[in-house]
Formats: structure tokens, sequence, C-alpha cells
């Protein structure tokens, strides 16, 4: 089954990886509007992506909360 909603995520992630602000403020709403294996998912993504820039591990704090 596709699951547009964590593609779109991760793709909107990527898009504004370039601000970290932006960033936090978008995993923020990511994770309030997917199921919850999704974000099981998203974080598992994030700490591969977080590997290559380093400056969004601030923004872990958001996942943190789950």
């Amino acid at each position: 089954m596709p699951r547009p909603m964590f593609s779109y995520t991760k793709r909107i992630l990527e898009s504004v990886s370039f601000d970290t602000n932006l960033f936090c403020k978008e995993l923020e709403k990511a994770i309030k509007i997917l199921l919850p294996y999704e974000v099981e998912q998203l974080i598992d993504w994030l700490n591969n992506y977080i590997t290559e820039k380093p400056e969004l591990k601030a923004c872990l704090i958001y996942v943190e909360k789950q």
C-alpha cells in the first residue's frame, strides 16, 4: 500500500533542510498528522538523514516528545 503522506513529508523535509527553523516547524507539523507507525518510520529516516546534516540535530527534540 502506498504511503503518500509519509513520502510527501520526507520530500518537504528534504526541501526545507537548508533552514533549521523551517525544518523544525515542518517536522512538528508532520508529527501531528502522521499515523503512529509512520512517525516511527520518520524517526528512523531522520536519524539517518541528520548524519549528513548535523545542524538539524536540534530538531530531534520534537520527536523525543513522542
